[in-house]
């Protein structure tokens, strides 16, 4: 199978080497000439054999809307555009409308795995009629973990994006209070080694997890997480999800604290925040600040 793929940053890239890696054909682009397939995207459009598939993996917002509308003038009808970055979820029907206006069908996937997911492979959670997500399986079955889970058609356009969003909603509230433990923990004299404590949480206990095991790397590469500055940033999917949860009158009083513990990060050297630093760091990996800095 054919697939363009937009954007070869960290995801991007990783992913264009796991569908390879699977046997389909990826001709790629990006604006770092080192990085791409082909000079532009009238070269990448031209590369694939009609009907066509492109997926695009840019930031959200501006860079997205003017890939789709620079995509919309040279794909034509039967082909099928992927969102796959963390575009908000509102702004999936205005591309799907302004695509479907010229015949050409729109999916968005919410996409979870960070710089991991080219060995672990990665969750996807997608929007968007059945017949287009139909045509897109073999490329999803290649992006996904091995196994039954880690895929799902989550259901109409802006599905997707909404999924990821809450998805990650859920992810800063986790991250948060493992954050809060391990400040606590670190403050009292009679623990002494904090690292081996998280290290024992994870077998046996019900709060083990992937991000348990990460913030336990983080330790063990920065014992006391001495040289990291205690600032993280907010992607915006935290800010949408509680957005959300104030438009539907749902009441998410941990991931709004979660969200706003951020915001005061950027006030003073937090504790807390070295640990949510880190953590991005480890399975994003997100760019942290030096304790220098």
């Amino acid at each position: 199978m054919q697939l363009g793929l937009i954007g070869l940053g960290k995801m991007g890239g990783n992913m264009r080497e796991r569908i390879r890696h699977a046997g389909h054909t990826v001709v790629g682009y990006d604006r770092d000439p080192a990085l791409s397939d082909v000079k532009d995207l009238t070269e990448l459009v031209g590369r694939l054999q009609a009907p066509r598939i492109v997926w695009v993996m840019v930031p959200a917002g501006a860079a997205t809307q003017s890939t789709v509308d620079e995509l919309a003038g040279l794909l034509e009808p039967g082909d099928v555009v992927v969102d796959g970055g963390n575009s908000r979820w509102t702004d999936d029907e205005k591309h799907a409308q302004e695509l479907g206006a010229n015949g050409i069908g729109f999916v968005d996937a919410g996409v979870s795995g960070g710089v991991w997911g080219l060995q672990n492979g990665y969750a996807l959670m997608v929007g968007g009629d059945k017949e287009h997500v139909d045509r897109l399986q073999p490329i999803f079955e290649a992006l996904k973990p091995e196994g039954p889970y880690g895929y799902v058609h989550a259901g109409r356009v802006g599905a997707g994006h909404f999924s990821k969003m809450v998805h990650n909603g859920i992810e800063y509230a986790m991250m948060q209070a493992y954050a809060e433990g391990w400040e606590l923990l670190e403050k009292v004299d009679s623990v002494e080694n904090v690292r081996e404590v998280f290290r024992s949480w994870q077998e046996g206990t019900v709060i083990r997890s992937w991000l348990l095991d990460l913030a336990v790397n983080a330790l063990d590469e920065d014992t006391h997480l001495d040289k990291l500055r205690g600032y993280a940033e907010d992607s915006g999917e935290g800010r949408w999800t509680v957005e959300a949860a104030i438009d539907n009158s749902v009441p998410l009083p941990a991931i709004t604290a979660s969200l706003f513990a951020r915001f005061a990060s950027r006030q003073d050297d937090s504790p807390q925040m070295k640990m949510i630093a880190a953590l991005r760091n480890q399975f994003g990996g997100h760019a942290v600040e030096s304790a220098e800095e």
